[in-house]
């Protein structure tokens, strides 16, 4: 099956888009990238490389090493733009997150949203983890659905712990995303309280998801591997 994966140009999470494209390539299917104007390979956040603070609070080494695996793909090298985008084409749309400044470019797009209003009326499976659940929520597709999102609470304490450092780098807009995405008419859900441990490949018991029909969301790289898992069942019982 193919599956769209959009990016900005450059920040996008390390975890949140390497777990996803590693496990969905592994299982036989094909994942498109796309940036606003294509033909160039995007970049990751770099500091979820080499670590936001004193080399802490980064990406894992596994997802690290996906990451490496990834920006050597073809498929990732030689995005399609956003205008290019045929909704229909695809039978699946994951929406990854990130908070750095880059993000905005996807994030407050609306060409790309209407890409997502579009690929949401064909009833095919779409996933949104962490920042990236506000784009269909600003594609106005998310009235009176379940999901989660980064939480309030995360984002917060990402904010307060970093901010002498790395000043307003974890606060993307001015609006919490959870408050954001309440607002947009959603049915949030916060799910467990967790600040450190990480879901991983082989343990979930961190991790937390949100399913609602044909639509998968997670919190924050912590949850990607489930996620991942999560959207690649779904995408594979679809008719």
């Amino acid at each position: 099956m193919r599956i769209l994966l959009p990016l900005p140009d450059h920040d996008f999470d390390v975890t949140e888009v390497a777990v996803p494209w590693r496990l969905l390539t592994d299982r036989g299917h094909d994942v498109v990238f796309a940036t606003e104007h294509g033909g160039q390979p995007p970049q990751a956040d770099p500091l979820l490389l080499t670590g936001v603070l004193l080399g802490q609070l980064g990406a894992e080494p596994e997802p690290k090493r996906f990451y490496e695996e990834l920006t050597a793909a073809p498929e990732y090298r030689t995005p399609i733009a956003w205008s290019e985008i045929e909704p229909a084409a695809y039978d699946g749309l994951v929406l990854p997150g990130g908070h750095a400044p880059g993000m905005r470019q996807y994030l407050g797009s609306s060409a790309l949203q209407d890409k997502v209003a579009e690929f949401w009326s064909l009833d095919r499976p779409v996933g949104a983890i962490c920042h990236g659940v506000l784009v269909p929520a600003r594609a106005g597709v998310l009235t009176g659905r379940r999901t989660t999102c980064l939480p309030k609470y995360m984002e917060r304490t990402a904010y307060l712990a970093t901010a002498w450092r790395r000043g307003r780098y974890y606060r993307t807009y001015p609006a919490y995303v959870q408050d954001e995405v309440i607002a947009a008419g959603a049915r949030f859900e916060r799910g467990p309280f967790e600040l450190s441990r990480r879901g991983t490949a082989t343990d979930d018991t961190p991790a937390f998801v949100v399913r609602d029909g044909n639509y998968v969301s997670a919190r924050w790289p912590g949850d990607a591997y489930l996620f991942a898992r999560t959207f690649a069942d779904l995408l594979e019982a679809h008719p």
